[in-house]
């Protein structure tokens, strides 16, 4: 059975992840969350995501090494593309996606944090990439993505010498954004989904394109397309009513839609399992 969960309300999507006892994944429950992913980028008028695990213990204890028991190259190759196709999507999904990290994040667990946008972790759990002990390597983005996140140093401290770290120090180093007591992370990722809420999708969606754009090449190209993406939001009906609800002192009426996408130029219901 596939344990993972996809939820809405108002303009946020929530993803379970519910595997016991620890949450890990399998080749289905990566299908499953890639399929998801998919349904969330037909769906303009989501604005948020909040990735969470089912429990208080783990968040997800990363991959079901029973997947690798035989020592099958070609599974290993299938689930492997599964996670990449998986967390490369996410990465791609057109609004702010939130993990709330309510316990272990481990190996493929928190490569799926790190390849969301921000990260709130409660005060108890701890968070590694465990792969090398047990003769793998991280390979759902955990080498690349964290090193952007902590630099090399830490990095290699965490992949190389796998060293576990707890929220604190985490925090410290720039892994996760915000540490909350235990018990609240679904809820601070909660409150945070609303605060996106708030914004224009059109422009929530034209500034992940560019900060994303600084972080994958040179500032003097993103530069440029920040000013061409500003003058393209005023085709779109968000832009002036923005601005006329400010003056007017009243909340925005946002639209949803197609209309509301950054051009492709700019870019390289009901609780269902």
């Amino acid at each position: 059975m596939t344990r993972i969960r996809l939820e809405y309300h108002g303009h946020v999507a929530y993803i379970t992840l519910d595997h016991p006892p620890a949450n890990t994944w399998t080749l289905a429950s990566l299908q499953a969350f890639l399929q998801m992913m998919v349904e969330l980028d037909s769906r303009p008028d989501v604005v948020a995501l909040v990735i969470r695990g089912a429990g208080d213990k783990f968040f997800c204890a990363g991959a079901d090494l029973k997947m690798f028991a035989d020592g099958n190259v070609e599974h290993a190759r299938e689930v492997a593309e599964a996670f990449g196709q998986a967390f490369e999507a996410l990465t791609r999904f057109h609004g702010v996606s939130i993990a709330a990290i309510n316990g272990y994040a481990m190996g493929g667990g928190l490569e799926v944090a790190l390849a969301c946008d921000i990260r709130i972790a409660e005060q108890q759990v701890l968070l590694g990439l465990p792969e090398a002990s047990v003769g793998l390597l991280p390979c759902a983005g955990g080498t690349q993505r964290l090193t952007e996140l902590v630099r090399p140093g830490w990095a290699k401290r965490m992949i190389l010498c796998g060293e576990k770290v707890n929220a604190t120090l985490a925090y410290e180093m720039g892994l996760v954004e915000e540490v909350v007591k235990t018990g609240h992370a679904w809820e601070a990722a909660h409150q945070m989904a609303q605060l996106v809420e708030r914004q224009s999708p059109s422009a929530l969606r034209a500034c992940k394109t560019l900060i994303n754009q600084g972080r994958s090449g040179p500032r003097d190209a993103a530069l440029p397309l920040e000013r061409s993406l500003f003058l393209e939001l005023f085709a779109d009906a968000n832009q002036r009513e923005g601005v006329v609800a400010f003056l007017e002192k009243r909340p925005p009426r946002w639209h949803y839609g197609a209309s509301t996408s950054v051009s492709s130029n700019a870019q390289d219901g009901a609780p269902h399992e």
